[in-house]
């Protein structure tokens, strides 16, 4: 927090973490409203992941040809424009599956863009010993976020409906866009290659280095069951069980993210030798909450099992970030992370449409069993690898951010 750019940077990002914490039980629900089907569910959550995947390369790329900051000010103001626009639609009544679907894939394309360049901008901002801090202070913002905004966004949903809930992200955007305005970062190098040899370079990076594509990979399909059982399954049961019902899901993903507030807090204070291996170890705990969800639907239930779960989860995230921003060197990070984020999400609208209609095809409650038991078995046997057992830290500091 020394440095003023990190600082400006972190209350901008925050803002986002606060508004758009509501904002998946908000588009969920509005879905719903419109078409009380596990399928319509499936088509805009799969809509907003493939176009999030067709962009994210090209995403990386700009990231690190461009000032980062500026890139996620762009973007922003694109998700204002259709996350604005989906509120309208659901105000007047005019909102149908299509046309959130459409919307849905504008916002994906927007965020493709952004994550790449989120992830390249944080080693510029502190040094290669507080990358682990840096990390786990964000996360600690986003975990206690979504503490109360699921809360608050499924007791809005339930009385005034999900629009409001959209104009609230509206909002945190355009506050975010006056604070990243203030960061001061010298510019990117000017590159003389052209954009495929750009993409090439990104590609050697990425592919080079084992740990990187084997824990990539295993996540092609850890995110596709994650994705498409909690996301499609969790919102179907909540709306048409009473047993956990809209109010009770809001308390489950309040749940799950006071695990990460727990973890970040943990992180904040005791060091990572092996973060790779216990990340691993950490995210196979996702299994539990999707195994409690089918087997025994209650919100307390649930949400003891997502408490644990969001621990791993967080763990899993500082491990994989620190190691990520430490190993890579600075100005090719944002396109390997591009190539990463495409390995572990181009399977996930798969896996969100495989869900949407199996869901309605047979026994739920078989399927969530058998996907965590799959999920578990494919997190622990990444350890396997041994370079994923084996990667330690970096030790040495970082040049000062202000020259990086």
């Amino acid at each position: 927090m020394q440095d003023r750019s990190f600082r400006w940077f972190f209350l901008a990002r925050s803002i986002t973490l606060v508004a758009g914490s509501m904002s998946s039980i908000a588009l969920a629900f509005a879905v719903l409203q419109v078409d009380n089907a596990p399928g319509a569910l499936a088509i805009v959550l799969t809509m907003f992941t493939l176009s999030n995947v067709a962009f994210l390369i090209i995403g990386g790329v700009v990231a690190d040809r461009l000032p980062r900051a500026l890139v996620i000010q762009t973007c922003y103001v694109i998700d204002i424009l259709s996350v604005g626009t989906m509120a309208y639609l659901v105000f007047t009544g005019g909102a149908t599956v299509p046309m959130l679907a459409l919307l849905s894939s504008i916002n994906g394309a927007a965020s493709a863009f952004v994550m790449p360049a989120m992830q390249g901008i944080i080693p510029q901002l502190t040094t290669t010993s507080h990358l682990q801090q840096a990390n786990a202070m964000l996360a600690f913002v986003r975990s206690a976020t979504t503490i109360g905004g699921p809360i608050i966004a499924g007791l809005v949903v339930a009385t005034a409906g999900p629009a409001w809930v959209m104009l609230v992200q509206v909002a945190g955007w355009l506050v975010a866009i006056a604070l990243l305005a203030m960061i001061r970062l010298p510019p990117p190098a000017k590159s003389d290659s052209s954009f495929i040899r750009d993409l090439r370079t990104g590609w050697y990076e990425f592919w080079s280095r084992t740990w990187m594509w084997s824990v990539s990979l295993s996540f092609m399909l850890l995110n596709a069951i994650h994705i498409g059982a909690w996301s499609v399954a969790g919102p179907y049961i909540a709306n048409n069980d009473e047993r956990l019902g809209i109010t009770g899901w809001g308390w489950v993903l309040s749940a799950e993210g006071a695990g990460i507030l727990v973890m970040t807090l943990l992180m904040m204070w005791i060091p990572l030798k092996r973060p790779l291996r216990w990340g691993m170890l950490a995210i196979s705990a996702v299994a539990l909450p999707l195994t409690v969800l089918g087997l025994f639907p209650y919100a307390i239930a649930i949400a003891v099992a997502a408490f644990i779960a969001g621990a791993g989860i967080e763990l899993f995230n500082t491990g994989w970030n620190v190691t990520e921003m430490e190993q890579i060197p600075g100005d090719k990070l944002s396109r390997v992370a591009s190539y990463d984020m495409l390995a572990s999400f181009v399977a996930i609208p798969l896996g969100t449409l495989a869900f949407g209609w199996l869901i309605a095809a047979v026994d739920v409650s078989a399927l969530l069993v058998v996907s965590a038991a799959i999920y578990a078995v494919v997190a622990l046997g990444t350890m396997l690898i041994p370079s994923v057992w084996k990667m330690g830290r970096i030790e040495e500091s970082a040049p000062d951010p202000a020259t990086a």
